[in-house]
């Protein structure tokens, strides 16, 4: 009987498999991540169909700023999913995540962007 072929080849066609615990954290990791990135674009369309009470151009700029960022962050998960799986399975130190930062930084300027609409109500 023949192995079935796996997706995405790339990372499955390399070294050796590692232990199903540390492939199941890797892949809890990217659903996790996932899931912020969809309640970033969740949080970005509300702002704008709710229609909040604030200035337009602070509300849209931290809207789009939320939709953008959660989608570039869905694909930085895919590919630090990715990254991670291929280095288990081939013995070699976990790459760090630009994720982290990312949302932070993403977060705090939507965040500002907000504050300043408020105080200016």
């Amino acid at each position: 009987m023949s192995e079935r072929r796996r997706f995405p080849a790339s990372v499955y066609g390399r070294g050796s498999e590692p232990d199903a615990r540390f492939t199941l954290a890797n892949e809890r990791t990217f659903l996790a991540w996932m899931r912020t990135s969809l309640a970033l674009i969740a949080g970005g369309v509300a702002l704008e169909v709710l229609s909040l009470d604030l200035n337009p151009a602070l509300r849209l700029t931290a809207a789009v700023l939320l939709v953008v960022v959660g989608t570039v962050s869905s694909i930085l998960a895919w590919l630090g999913w990715r990254r991670t799986e291929r280095a288990l399975r081939e013995g070699r130190p976990l790459p760090s995540s630009p994720l982290g930062p990312v949302l932070g930084a993403t977060v705090t300027i939507a965040g500002a962007l907000l504050l300043i609409a408020l105080l200016m109500r």
